[in-house]
This record gives C-alpha cells, structure tokens and sequence, in this order.
C-alpha cells in the first residue's frame, strides 16, 4: 500500500481532509478512504490529479501507483514473484 501511505502522509502534512481530495477528484470520501487504506485502486488520471493538488512529482506518484499494482499481481508468491519480477526487469530493459 505504496500509494495510500503516501497520499495519506502527504495529506496529513499538508491539513488537508479527505473529504477535500475527494471532491477534487469528484469521487465521494468513502472512495477516497478506501484508495488510501489501500482497499481500492485509483485511476491513473486520479493519481495525476493527487499529485497536482499534493504538488507532487508525477512520475514518483505513478511509479508508487505501479508497484502498488505489481504487488498485488505476486502476492503470496514471494519465490515465483520474485523470479517474475526479474524477467519482466530484463524485458523492460529490451523495451
């Protein structure tokens, strides 16, 4: 829960609610909890958004968005997930 951590630290930083990002993002603060808690996954346009109202690097945002995305993907598979990691690393670097 990469992101949620970090928008939720930034937010904290920052004073601002929720309730506040949430109508930015025009999404309900309900949503907005749970992408912070992590029990849900923004959109990429949302997480462009958040770091334009966080004032935030947007690639740093997307890349913890990402790696969010990559570990839910190897969740319980710790050895296998590993071993896929580093082949797709290596295809990455082809790319």
């Amino acid at each position: 829960m990469l992101f949620g951590n970090k928008i939720k630290e930034l937010r904290d930083e920052q004073g601002l609610l929720q309730r506040q990002l949430a109508a930015a993002l025009e999404i309900d603060t309900p949503m907005f909890s749970k992408i912070e808690r992590g029990d849900r996954r923004a959109k990429r346009e949302q997480v462009i958004k958040l770091a334009e109202l966080l004032h935030q690097d947007e690639n740093e945002m997307l890349t913890l968005w990402l790696a969010d995305k990559v570990l839910d993907v190897v969740e319980g598979e710790e050895e296998l997930g590993n071993n896929a990691i580093s082949i797709a690393q290596g295809q990455i670097k082809v790319i």
